[in-house]
């Protein structure tokens, strides 16, 4: 009976604009947390099927279908803290939540959430007050991220930052700029040697030296513009670990430049390099002294020993002062020694539809066959953002928009209920044909 179709029309719409201002009340709540993906309320009408010229009509009503629209990415509020984290662009920080940090890290559910404020706890573990953990790939020690499975979580581990780590970074590389006196070379001259102490650091941040003497070579007549040059490690107990002959060339063009170095024990020298291949109590260490020709190394120019130009990396031992976040998810720590160390990579997680994830409290979401599966990148990699830090995220509902919406709604649901009572009117009537 079509006027009963129009009773269940009305009891549809008011179910279905009720829905609709549940989806309202939600984003209107939410208009100010960090992170919040609007929800929608869509219509769709059921249409009753008549036969062609029968003269009737039943109503068929409406129903809401919701959704949460997680592709849609809010702006982006500045902070003070450095570990206030967002995604700019496509993609999701993993996370998980703190509750499972016990189990094994395959066994545990990715979460993913676009933004957080992750401050380290009593165990130094990265984590929002609301119980979410930030999940990374650590670095090896030398700062490289080892190559992991992008399609499994297997490789994640909890961020851990501890305040009161110290770390020290070895010296590895060393240019040596050194002028030596001509003067010395000369045949009848003191011959004495020239000493020089150059700090480096070792493996265990301890301050170690380069015992390196040049001896001028005046056994022949005039000026014989060689030297001889002998490297000693103080870590070795004073044991030699190269020794050289350095000539110098004395014409107009290239004069005071090395013309040949021979190795009499030690590391090779690299003519294309420059380098000597130097062995240290730690390891290997490249020492430059220049090039055949080139006046930014080793010289003998005019009557004066001097060093011109010694630099070195790495740095004795150093305490913990920053840890920012780049575009590229990796995590830096830097310490009061001005060394600085990739400790961690962020990836951002990647999947084909956002709108299908399953939407969890604090604003996380999960895996879902509509979503399709996850892939882990590089931030900024293929469909992906930049994380950015000293930022978070904001609620991406527009109140102007949602109370307008609100009216609407409010409107439709008064219609609704006025059509129900018109039905209940044509019902009494239609009773009170027996009277």
């Amino acid at each position: 009976m079509s006027i009963s179709s129009s009773l269940n029309a009305g009891v549809a719409g008011l179910s279905a604009n009720a829905t609709r201002l549940a989806t309202i009340s939600d984003n209107i709540a939410n208009s100010g947390t960090y992170g919040y993906k609007r929800a929608t309320a869509d219509f769709e009408s059921f249409v009753i099927q008549q036969a062609p010229g029968s003269g009737t009509y039943s109503a068929g009503g409406v129903r809401a279908t919701t959704a949460r629209l997680v592709e849609e990415q809010g702006a982006l509020v500045s902070t003070s803290n450095a570990l206030d984290l967002a995604v700019a662009g496509r993609g999701m920080l993993p996370v998980t939540a703190s509750v499972t940090l016990g189990s094994v890290m395959g066994d545990q559910p990715l979460m993913m959430t676009t933004t957080g404020a992750f401050r380290a706890d009593a165990d130094g573990i990265l984590r929002t007050e609301s119980g979410l953990v930030l999940l990374g790939w650590p670095a090896n020690a030398d700062g490289t991220i080892p190559v992991l499975p992008r399609d499994t979580m297997a490789g994640l581990q909890p961020v851990v930052i501890n305040a009161n780590q110290t770390a020290g970074d070895p010296t590895t590389q060393m240019n040596l700029g050194v002028n030596l006196p001509t003067t010395e070379t000369e045949a009848g001259a003191g011959g004495a040697p020239l000493p020089l102490s150059v700090e480096y650091f070792g493996n265990l941040g301890t301050s170690e030296t380069l015992d390196i003497t040049f001896t001028p070579d005046v056994s022949g007549s005039g000026m014989s513009n060689t030297w001889t040059m002998e490297i000693r490690d103080s870590a070795q107990g004073g044991a030699m670990i190269g020794q050289y002959t350095l000539v110098f060339d004395d014409t107009r063009g290239n004069g005071g430049t090395l013309a040949s170095v021979t190795t009499l024990a030690g590391g090779a020298y690299d003519g294309a390099t420059g380098t000597l291949d130097l062995t240290v109590a730690g390891g290997p260490m490249t020492v430059t002294i220049g090039k055949l020709g080139d006046p930014n190394g080793l010289t003998q120019l005019s009557d004066s020993f001097a060093p011109t130009s010694i630099t070195k990396d790495g740095s004795p031992v150093g305490n913990l002062t920053a840890v920012e976040v780049d575009e590229n998810g990796y995590i830096t720590a830097t310490y009061d020694t001005g060394f600085t160390r990739r400790i961690y990579q962020i990836p951002v997680v990647g999947v084909p539809n956002p709108n299908g994830l399953i939407a969890l409290n604090n604003q996380t979401y999960q895996i879902s066959p509509k979503s399709g599966s996850f892939f882990l990148w590089n931030a900024g990699d293929g469909p992906t953002g930049a994380i950015v830090g000293y930022a978070r995220e904001g609620s991406t509902t527009d109140v102007a928009a949602e109370l307008t919406a609100l009216i609407q709604t409010q409107r439709a649901y008064s219609s609704n209920a006025k059509v129900i009572q018109t039905v209940d009117d044509m019902l009494q009537e239609t009773t009170n044909i027996k009277r």
